[in-house]
């Protein structure tokens, strides 16, 4: 369902999403998290994709072409690497990149790689390029496995550069795009409590579920509640002259968290076993949204985050 769904969403302009720090964040971010309480995986797969357009709009990049399909695939590893060469002005990418997600799926990829002198380069290729193959998968959880998250070989490919050196990492638009993630963790913590939410509509909720779900619903109202201050911030401050995008985003991504963390904790306490054992769509979105948030690094984002706190108070 997940590939052919991605594949709806961009023939039909839905993933045409407001650009960031263009005036229209909170919309960006709400249809973010739409998508993804439509299907947490398809969801994770168009924020990668609608990313990808931010980057390339921001850093003047190749503008995506109708059909095209993008990731970003920026994990590093210590054992692996992407390296980028140049000769001729023509550049070339080898090696392995690791935690691609739409490995198979997609047509194109912002992708980084280390150049000659250390520094870390940005660059689109397309992924029907020379030398591109998806490694077989590793894979060993229901959750996320949709997203056809592989490592991927390259071999000489063509690559674009996509802006200057370490510009990926210190523009503005790069806690942006932290802030976007946490939208579709929104999506898919929305997803995860609708049978609570229906349970209560239709009269059935004793007063400890009850319970459960007023938690749950001050903690999504509270998600959703940063996020859009977060979005009319970044819209004020586009090019981050204050210097607060990282302590923004990262604030965001805490709250969403921890609603993330109610809405999967509660919802199975209040249901107990039988939506997790009985509802396949159900378990699928408990198991797709715990693999998912844990692209957060927990204890040392929220480290980080109280340094930053800190420092502004």
């Amino acid at each position: 369902m997940t590939p052919a769904l991605v594949e709806r969403w961009l023939s039909s302009g839905d993933l045409d999403l407001p650009l960031p720090g263009h005036g229209a964040t909170v919309l960006r971010w709400q249809r973010l998290a739409a998508l993804a309480e439509v299907d947490v995986t398809a969801g994770r797969l168009a924020e990668a994709h609608a990313d990808a357009v931010a980057i390339l709009a921001e850093l003047g990049g190749p503008r995506p072409q109708p059909g095209q399909w993008w990731g970003v695939w920026a994990a590093e590893s210590g054992d692996t690497a992407l390296c980028a060469t140049e000769l001729n002005d023509a550049v070339r990418v080898t090696g392995t990149k690791v935690w691609c997600s739409g490995a198979g799926l997609c047509s194109h990829a912002l992708v980084t790689a280390q150049l000659p002198g250390g520094q870390r380069g940005l660059f689109a290729v397309a992924l029907d390029a020379p030398g591109v193959r998806p490694l077989p998968s590793a894979w060993h959880n229901t959750g996320m496995a949709g997203s056809d998250t592989r490592s991927v070989q390259f071999d000489e490919t063509p690559a674009v550069a996509v802006g200057a050196p370490g510009d990926y990492l210190t523009r503005p638009g790069f806690w942006h795009g932290a802030a976007g993630v946490a939208a579709c963790w929104l999506g898919g913590a929305r997803a995860v409590a609708a049978p609570l939410y229906a349970r209560a509509a239709a009269g059935k909720a004793d007063a400890h579920a009850l319970a459960h779900l007023g938690a749950v619903d001050a903690a999504l109202t509270a998600a959703a509640a940063t996020l859009a201050t977060v979005a009319a911030e970044v819209d004020a401050d586009p090019g981050n002259r204050t210097g607060r995008a990282e302590l923004l985003a990262r604030r965001a991504r805490a709250v969403v968290e921890t609603a993330v963390a109610e809405a999967v904790d509660r919802t199975g306490r209040a249901l107990g076993p039988a939506p997790l054992c009985l509802d396949a769509e159900h378990a699928q979105r408990v198991a797709d949204l715990t693999v998912y948030v844990r692209q957060s690094h927990a204890e040392r984002d929220l480290q980080r985050l109280g340094e930053l706190a800190g420092a502004s108070a």
